[in-house]
């Protein structure tokens, strides 16, 4: 991991700017004694534990991961005090995207956070000739395997979550895979 340092520190709540590129900054290592923060480490990485903690989000109570590898089943009372809800799965790997964030929306309190990461797809300016023609044929190869490899950028992820009333807080790229920190907004059931 590269030694990367940032200048200012984001307050998550009240904040709503969008930064992007943003660098991480390096967290003392500490003890992790939170079932929910070993399983982040073990499963996403050092990484996203990085953010996490960065966001001031680590020492929060009450938080729950959606794992990547295994498959739990949470209901409405599960989900009632939840004040962060950290997915592992990257939204590009999720087959039914729109029917998984308005879930999200319907069953996080107002005001909850959800915290992802996606492969951002987009090119910085340099397109290669070839680069439709890949994207298309991934694409086709995803439609005739059944595979789940959906072509993500900032903005569409932007708009994805706006659309299901997840206000994107944060948007930080570290190692090739972009993080984001989104406030549910909408009218949950609660």
């Amino acid at each position: 991991m590269a030694n990367i340092s940032v200048l200012e520190s984001p307050a998550i709540l009240g904040d709503t700017t969008k930064k992007r590129n943003r660098e991480k900054c390096r967290v003392p290592e500490i003890s992790v004694s939170n079932p929910v923060l070993e399983n982040v480490r073990a499963e996403a990485g050092e990484d996203f534990y990085q953010y996490l903690h960065w966001l001031k989000l680590a020492r929060e109570p009450n938080l729950l991961t959606l794992s990547s590898s295994h498959h739990f089943y949470y209901d409405s009372s599960d989900l009632k005090r939840v004040k962060t809800l950290i997915n592992l799965k990257k939204l590009n790997n999720i087959k039914h995207l729109e029917s998984f964030l308005s879930v999200v929306n319907r069953l996080l309190p107002r005001t909850a956070y959800f915290v992802g990461c996606f492969k951002n797809n987009e090119q910085n300016g340099d397109r290669l000739p070839y680069y439709s023609s890949a994207k298309f044929l991934n694409k086709l190869i995803n439609i005739i395997d059944s595979r789940t490899d959906r072509s993500l950028t900032v903005m569409d992820v932007t708009n994805r979550l706006a659309e299901h009333n997840l206000t994107v807080i944060d948007i930080t790229e570290i190692n090739g895979i972009t993080y984001f920190c989104s406030q549910n907004t909408g009218n949950s059931f609660r």
